[in-house]
């Protein structure tokens, strides 16, 4: 797409409620920090916006499109299709659940949709080929597909004229399975954009929690992330290090200058105005092939797995 971005940013973490932000990441923004937030991520240029149905069942979305108001032809919009979630019993679930983010969304189309697990590649990317053809949908993504099922959802849509051109999987220092299975290789030469998300391991890779400060209790993240936080002091030790030889540069910007430089296009959860302004300062960090590979050895060294439990392994 022209003009895209080199960071998408996420909005996971605006919805409440069931796989919102405030079970998942302990978060509680109002209103007024979720427009804040996406003002100055619009006056920065970072316009590539990616939310979900699921995402507090809705609510992320709803947040998102009041954000927007009257600045949709300024925006390129990404939400997904959730399998687990859809209505089995409507003529195209994936119609009938676009239909519901779009107006939550307060828009007539949606410039990337997502199928977001693969339930069933052979039933559900099929679906999406009238919603190409209308212009509801202007390009297609898989999420938290592995080789074999991009490569099969890329057939299904090029018999159709169409193709797969976006995939979207966790992918950081800490869980770089989408490296190792040859997708980032397949993405490379299909012109496909690799969306990454969880690059800061929801903040574990951020820099701001060490084993003597963790994360907030009483979310998943904490749940997840509070133990291994001794395995990765090493690791965000030489982010911090390799940050001062680049202005200054935080932990959580050395972490997404690395996807970059892996060819990546990261996608970032923001719930502040800070953050926007990290994101956009950890674009232009060019980081050197020795400084790559300190980080992804020590990264090797921590031996953790951070795949989520609702991912499936990659290899």
């Amino acid at each position: 797409m022209n003009n895209q971005p080199k960071i998408a940013l996420g909005t996971w973490s605006w919805g409440a409620g069931f796989a919102g932000g405030d079970q998942v990441f302990g978060n509680h923004l109002s209103e007024a920090q979720i427009q804040e937030t996406f003002d100055a991520a619009m006056q920065h240029g970072l316009n590539l916006w990616d939310t979900a149905a699921v995402y507090g069942m809705g609510s992320s979305e709803t947040a998102l499109g009041k954000a927007i108001g009257n600045r949709r032809n300024e925006v390129i919009l990404s939400t997904k299709f959730t399998p687990q979630i859809a209505d089995k019993t409507a003529e195209n679930p994936v119609a009938t659940m676009l239909e519901a983010s779009l107006q939550r969304l307060r828009t007539d189309h949606i410039d990337i949709y997502w199928i977001h697990n693969p339930q069933n590649v052979e039933k559900w990317t099929p679906l999406l080929i009238p919603l190409l053809q209308s212009g509801k949908v202007k390009r297609v993504g898989v999420s938290n597909h592995n080789l074999a099922q991009i490569q099969r959802a890329h057939e299904l849509l090029t018999a159709a004229g169409y193709a797969v051109s976006a995939v979207q999987n966790h992918y950081s220092l800490l869980y770089r399975a989408s490296e190792r299975a040859g997708i980032l290789d397949f993405c490379q030469k299909n012109s496909i954009d690799f969306f990454a998300y969880m690059v800061l391991e929801q903040g574990a890779l951020s820099g701001h929690y060490t084993p003597e400060a963790p994360l907030p209790a009483g979310s998943q993240r904490a749940e997840t992330y509070n133990k291994i936080l001794p395995q990765l002091t090493k690791l965000t030790c030489k982010m911090a290090e390799i940050g001062t030889r680049h202005d200054g540069a935080s932990v959580a910007q050395i972490a997404i200058a690395w996807a970059i430089a892996r060819g990546t296009l990261p996608l970032i959860g923001v719930t502040q105005a800070h953050h926007v302004k990290e994101a956009v300062q950890a674009a232009d960090i060019v980081l050197s092939a020795t400084e790559i590979a300190e980080l992804e050895t020590l990264s090797e060294a921590a031996g953790v797995d951070t795949r989520g439990a609702w991912e499936k392994p990659m290899v």
